[in-house]
């Protein structure tokens, strides 16, 4: 999938997230975030050649569940799975 520039509003169902095959990287913040604007440049640097990997950037905020499922307390979060397990965070 690449680099994505938008976080999207609508978030996939964690069953959806925890199904999925292969690896997926899922960024949690939000558009208004300074500091997820900050980590922008670099995330394009270290993700935008790796098509193979699902990247999904999510809004995160009260009142959105996948990111409560996920522990998620600051932004950005960056959360790498496999087969729907995690393997790291940043």
């Amino acid at each position: 999938m690449g680099f994505v520039r938008e976080y999207a509003t609508q978030a996939p169902e964690r069953s959806a997230v925890d199904t999925r095959a292969g690896l997926q990287i899922l960024e949690f913040g939000t558009d208004w975030c300074g500091h997820c604007m900050a980590a922008q440049p670099l995330l394009h640097t270290l993700l935008g050649g790796y098509e193979a990997i699902d990247y999904r950037k999510i809004e995160d905020g009260r009142g959105r569940p996948l990111g409560r499922s996920f522990r998620v307390t600051l932004w950005p979060t960056i959360i790498l799975l496999r087969e729907g397990e995690e393997l790291a965070r940043a």
